[in-house]
């Protein structure tokens, strides 16, 4: 890799916007040794990247020890401030295109996108040096001063959308809770085509009653305080919460059936909003935990709730702000909070701290 007095890196050239860049693969030892952070005690407009936020590094290295066999990364981007020569193989139109990059010991690297990814791999190798012989695609930029830099930046990040929760959820292997959600949908009449795959969000018109992301969220509360090893194992009960769940809220079966659209549902009842979904979750799995021979029948009253929005009295400052949906985790709590003291559970010190200063609030403003 390194000849004396340069760098040297396998590299296929390419030509974008009329300037030549390189793609090269590197192996994920040299990355913190080679590719420097801009320095980040400058102020902003005089640095090519943004600050490092560290916070996300070590979910980032999680990541990669914990998934060492099929972890997945994209390309680092870097400018080289410096002379490189790149010196083809052969002639003809291949071996004009692939050779080796020489770079001088005394180049600058810039990462200009990837700086979290190299963070994460060099606190990865402290804990696994064995991946330090893998490897990393980079592609080098060459140079032109930090006006440069900072566009290419701007450029690389102007149109880059993260993936719907939705989305990322339904293309998730690793999750168990997504694995479940998935399986619930799969298997049950509740879920079955009622559900948005894709998107976070729906639209008044969508024929879809909930969306994977809600649905996911639901699941994570409702399981969150059981123990299991498999999610195979707590299938069954999570199933049987939301069809026992969905048999006392005939509203969703009207969906289904297409006697009600989404829309008029949604707009008229709280039950099929995300907040609330959470909320039933969370109130689900102490009510299985508190009553496990006994909760199918304790559900049933749920029937006995006013869920439309109508019910202030109830909803606003929970599920509601102002006759709209509110999705903190403040709301979900309260709204849990209500649905449990329907049930006749206990709430949990946290949840009674979250009652009483919304008891303060209301008594307040009243």
């Amino acid at each position: 890799m390194r000849d004396i007095g340069e760098y040297v890196f396998p590299a296929i050239r390419g030509i974008q916007a009329q300037r030549e860049y390189y793609v090269s693969m590197v192996p994920v030892r040299l990355l913190p040794k080679l590719f420097l952070f801009d320095d980040e005690e400058l102020v902003p407009e005089l640095r090519a990247q943004r600050q490092l936020n560290s916070s996300r590094v070590p979910e980032l290295s999680r990541y990669i020890l914990e998934n060492s066999d099929n972890y997945v990364f994209s390309a680092i981007t870097v400018s080289i401030d410096g002379e490189v020569e790149f010196q083809r193989i052969a002639d003809g139109a291949l071996g004009n295109r692939v050779g080796s990059l020489h770079v001088p010991l005394t180049a600058r690297f810039i990462i200009n996108d990837g700086q979290h990814r190299r963070a994460a791999i060099e606190r990865a190798l402290r804990e696994k040096p064995e991946l330090g012989d893998e490897t990393i695609a980079v592609v080098f930029f060459l140079d032109i001063g930090l006006a440069r830099c900072q566009q290419m930046f701007a450029d690389l990040n102007r149109y880059a959308v993260r993936p719907s929760k939705s989305l990322g959820i339904l293309y998730d292997h690793r999750d168990e809770t997504a694995q479940l959600a998935k399986a619930l949908i799969a298997r049950s009449p509740v879920f079955r085509d009622v559900v948005e795959l894709e998107k976070t969000s729906l639209s008044p018109r969508s024929r879809c009653l909930f969306t994977l992301s809600a649905i996911y969220q639901a699941t994570a509360e409702l399981v969150g305080g059981m123990e299991y090893g498999d999610p195979i194992d707590i299938a069954p009960i999570a199933l049987s919460f939301w069809e026992s769940l969905a048999s006392c809220l005939n509203e969703w079966d009207l969906v289904r059936r297409g006697e009600l659209t989404s829309g008029e549902l949604r707009s008229t009842y709280i039950h099929s909003h995300g907040v609330a979904l959470q909320a039933l979750g969370r109130a689900g799995g102490c009510l299985i935990q508190c009553h496990p021979d006994k909760w199918r029948e304790k559900i049933a009253t749920l029937a006995e709730i006013d869920w439309r929005r109508e019910n202030g009295i109830l909803w606003e400052g929970r599920a509601l702000s102002g006759g709209r949906m509110s999705r903190g985790n403040q709301n979900i709590v309260l709204t849990a909070n209500a649905i449990k003291k329907h049930l006749g559970l206990e709430l949990s010190p946290e949840e009674q701290r979250v009652e009483d200063a919304f008891a303060r609030g209301t008594h307040e403003l009243g």
